[in-house]
């Protein structure tokens, strides 16, 4: 493993001292080809954490503790696999695994491809793959929580059908049922250029709602009855990335990766009335291509940090990599760089944050584009609880 660590001097915010954060990075694959999505699921049920990873030409699992590589598919369609999500649906502990292909973003008319992958007696064997109703430009898919234990899949287009130059149509975007054959019901329809999503616990209905990275903004999207979706404006500027945080004085946070494909990592913390980002604060404006990011509490502090990376080599010593940040007072209106998290060995497509190694801390994962890698880095932070 290779050790990375340091960073800015001790952070403080009013009577704490920050702890260090020290992430050791592990190559778990150096043959990828794009690396488009990851997922971390139980994919067997035996209790420990596996890694899925939709490359342009595969559907692979790295089988956890070991990472040792196995293939669920192979090419599903013409063009390349850019998604995937996957979640225990049934309660029998083993995730079910949904993957967007067919992915085509100058083709806003007969690009696109979704897939539910079959199940199997081995869990990590080559398997068959059902195809589902497409929309063009199929570009990313989590599973959503509904009150009463139900998911349904959530699939984000990038553009509106017949767009031109992200101008036109707006975009559909649709939930699946899988306890109903996969019937498909519009969440919401009128975005442009929608390059992300998070499902958040907004509130207590048991009903996950959604925030949406798109050309107008974050917009939250919450559940009024069985599919029926009400759309509210949280920031102004365009966004390609966004995760919910919680801050250290208890309110939430939205933060963003501006424009899409942007160089800016955006915070706007919660506002009682307006938009949120009437607060908005660049804590980074340094990115070249930003892609990933990510939300959790890596330093056991009881509220937030946030994780970004990008694809693309950028400033004076045009680097890659993802970076690590850290509010400075109670109300995350100021935000500094805590880490260089990875330095120029990875260029980030995507990113996830989980327990892998079931140590009680998050870790994380990436896929690199350029790079063509996928690497754990392992949280070692002091002053995190175990």
């Amino acid at each position: 493993m290779m050790r990375i660590a340091i960073l800015s001097a001790c952070l403080v915010l009013p009577g704490f001292a920050l702890p260090e954060a020290v992430f050791e990075a592990q190559v778990i694959d150096d043959k990828i080809t794009v690396g488009y999505g990851l997922a971390v699921a139980d994919v067997d049920g035996d209790g420990k954490v596996d890694i899925l990873l939709a490359d342009s030409d595969r559907t692979v699992a790295y089988r956890g503790p070991d990472w040792k590589m196995r293939e669920l598919t192979g090419k599903l369609t013409p063009k390349d696999h850019v998604c995937i999500c996957a979640k225990d649906l049934d309660g029998d502990k083993k995730a079910e695994i949904a993957v967007g292909a067919e992915w085509n973003p100058g083709d806003t008319k007969n690009s696109g491809a979704v897939f539910s992958l079959n199940g199997s007696a081995d869990c990590f064997a080559t398997r068959e793959a059902t195809g589902l109703h497409r929309e063009p430009t199929v570009h990313r898919m989590h599973w959503v929580a509904e009150k009463g234990g139900k998911n349904f899949l959530a699939v984000l287009p990038l553009h509106g059908p017949g767009n031109v130059k992200g101008e036109g149509e707006g975009i559909n975007f649709l939930g699946y049922r899988p306890e109903e054959d996969w019937k498909t019901f519009l969440i919401h329809k009128g975005f442009h250029l929608a390059h992300n999503f998070d499902p958040v616990k907004w509130d207590d209905s048991g009903n996950e709602s959604i925030l949406v990275a798109c050309k107008e903004g974050v917009h939250l999207l919450y559940p009024g009855g069985k599919e029926k979706w009400t759309a509210r404006q949280m920031t102004k500027e365009g966004a390609g990335e966004v995760r919910l945080g919680k801050l250290p004085n208890g309110k939430r946070f939205i933060t963003s990766i501006e424009p899409m494909h942007g160089n800016e990592v955006v915070i706007n913390p919660e506002a009682k009335n307006g938009l949120w980002s009437q607060k908005r604060v660049v804590i980074d404006d340094g990115l070249n291509q930003g892609h990933a990011l990510v939300t959790g509490d890596f330093l056991g502090l009881g509220y937030d940090q946030v994780v970004a990376g990008w694809r693309q080599k950028s400033g004076e010593g045009k680097k890659v990599g993802i970076r690590f940040y850290v509010p400075v007072n109670e109300d995350g209106s100021e935000w500094k760089l805590h880490a260089v998290i990875d330095d120029n060995t990875m260029a980030c497509e995507d990113m996830k944050a989980a327990d892998l190694d079931g140590d009680g801390d998050l870790d994380l994962v990436a896929a690199g584009r350029a790079t063509r890698n996928v690497v754990i880095y392992w949280n070692k932070s002091t002053g995190v609880s175990k």
